[in-house]
């Protein structure tokens, strides 16, 4: 399958001040990792931890970026100006960018397609709400979310890409699908992509969960079949914590 990466998702917290020295902390406590390690970070302290990065097994990501490459869009970064960071991952398409920043399916495709030809690796979120849970329509709305996002690229492009699968309903409230629901929905994200693509380009794309993956619940989401690693977010920012979590993907 996909190579295991754990990626953390710092989302709107820490700050520049305080960023070099929490990455190193991370390096520090996750030094032997058998996974990718990954910390996201906000814009302002992306600078600091590609600094802490530098001689480390610690990859640093943004998350989010712009499709353009410059131009009149006042707030956004583009691609060239993550690369000429020495950013190496971008989060594209997170419940909350589509919720607070009207992210819609089109873009998350154009920032796909933006970030591959920038030689950044998208870590492309998908997952549904409670009410669609409810609804028995989880894979019918995920299947469109992935085929959506995934139009237009080939299928050695598609093996670069990171999908997260996150349900809505999970993020932030401390509810986590369990690792029957999680390795269901991961295994028809894999099914879908073999659909569009092939057995072998599915096997090659790394399907994350997220969703209140913590140092408790870690060991039996990462030991199923379809999940090659987590999209971390409240236990990213406790270095002993995200250090578990690592530990576990193996």
């Amino acid at each position: 399958m996909g190579k295991y990466i754990i990626a953390g998702n710092w989302k709107m917290n820490k700050l520049p001040s305080e960023t070099y020295d929490f990455v190193k902390e991370v390096a520090e406590a996750t030094k032997g990792a058998e996974c990718e390690v990954v910390c996201c970070t906000p814009y302002v302290c992306l600078a600091p931890a590609v600094e802490a990065a530098k001689g480390t097994h610690v990859k640093i990501g943004a998350e989010n970026l712009h499709f353009e490459d410059s131009g009149a869009f006042t707030g956004e970064v583009s691609a060239d100006m993550l690369v000429d960071l020495g950013v190496d991952y971008v989060i594209i398409g997170h419940s909350e960018r589509r919720a607070y920043n009207n992210e819609t399916d089109e873009t998350v495709n154009k920032k796909i397609v933006k970030a591959l030809a920038k030689g950044l690796i998208p870590i492309v979120c998908v997952g549904e709400s409670l009410e669609e849970r409810e609804a028995g329509i989880t894979m019918d709305l995920i299947s469109i979310q992935i085929k959506k996002a995934f139009a237009g690229i080939s299928a050695e492009d598609a093996a670069k890409v990171v999908v997260a699968y996150e349900p809505i309903w999970a993020i932030g409230t401390g509810k986590t699908a369990t690792d029957d629901q999680a390795e269901e929905v991961c295994g028809g994200i894999r099914q879908i992509l073999a659909d569009l693509y092939d057995d072998a380009a599915a096997k090659a794309v790394t399907i994350q969960y997220g969703g209140s993956m913590n140092a408790k619940n870690c060991a039996g989401l990462l030991a199923k079949e379809n999940i090659d690693g987590g999209l971390i977010g409240g236990a990213s920012l406790k270095a002993p914590d995200f250090a578990t979590i690592v530990a576990a993907a193996k």
